[in-house]
């Protein structure tokens, strides 16, 4: 007798018209940028940088997420959202507030104005940041974010939840661990996730239907990890990646000092940024 697959993409066609990617200069954003095309007909990226002159299957869309107005417009006609657009690293409040916290809001006003019932909100590791390495969390431990960038994460969670609430809209937020290359410490070999593994992720993110509002966490299939990511079996998610690979690279290096607390806490280096302006 074949075994019944619970693949919840089974039966579905991962496609759609028009996928909106913001962030499209950034890390991330560039990994994915050619990638998404393979689900969409068009692929609209944004961003606040230049992206250069569209590529087959683009629309190219300059836009700065705390302008309202622009992001309205740049929401007309999409079907889904990619949200990566943002500060990505820890800043003071002033520069995070204008594109992590208003531009998030903006995004899911138009979202909401436009009648798109899908985003992928790219949040992070960093939301719980302050746990101590080591400690096992789910989805469900509270915040503990270790820094404004980790703040306007939480932030952008709690929004997506009352945006599915309210108005029906869909959100699968990403706690991103650490998407490079390679793992580059002994960190990185907890939270590292591979580029094919973070595409498979945002795939299942947009088409897995009536997901309301799920956090699941973005590692691959590690060693060793600090995350329950349980919940992430509603996706249908299995990482195929592991960060294995750069072990004995990584170990080759001297650990830190014991006294460093980049060591002491799952968010690494983001707790010792700042105070700022002092």
């Amino acid at each position: 007798m074949s075994q019944i697959s619970q693949d919840p993409l089974d039966g579905i066609t991962a496609r759609c018209h028009r996928i909106l990617l913001t962030g499209a200069a950034g890390n991330l954003g560039k990994v994915l940028r050619d990638r998404l095309k393979r689900y969409a007909d068009v692929v609209r990226v944004s961003d606040i940088a230049n992206l250069g002159e569209a590529r087959e299957q683009e629309e190219v869309v300059t836009c700065d997420l705390a302008d309202a107005a622009a992001v309205h417009a740049l929401m007309e006609g999409v079907d889904a959202v990619v949200h990566l657009g943002g500060v990505s690293v820890e800043r003071p409040f002033e520069e995070i507030l204008p594109a992590n916290i208003q531009g998030t809001y903006n995004l899911y006003e138009a979202a909401r104005r436009h009648g798109v019932r899908r985003i992928v909100f790219a949040s992070s590791n960093h939301v719980i940041g302050y746990y101590k390495q080591g400690e096992v969390l789910d989805a469900d431990t509270p915040a503990r974010p270790d820094g404004y960038y980790g703040v306007s994460k939480a932030f952008g969670e709690q929004l997506a939840s009352f945006y599915s609430d309210r108005y029906g809209i869909d959100t699968v937020a990403l706690r991103i661990g650490s998407s490079f290359p390679e793992a580059k410490d002994r960190r990185m070999l907890v939270t590292w996730l591979g580029y094919d593994d973070l595409e498979q992720l945002v795939k299942r993110a947009i088409f897995v239907p009536n997901v309301g509002f799920l956090i699941v966490y973005g590692a691959s299939a590690n060693r060793d990890s600090w995350w329950d990511n349980s919940k992430a079996a509603r996706l249908g998610f299995r990482p195929v990646e592991s960060s294995e690979q750069f072990r004995a690279k990584v170990e080759s290096v001297p650990p830190l000092p014991a006294d460093d607390p980049a060591g002491w806490y799952q968010g690494g280096a983001f707790v010792k940024a700042g105070p700022f302006g002092d």
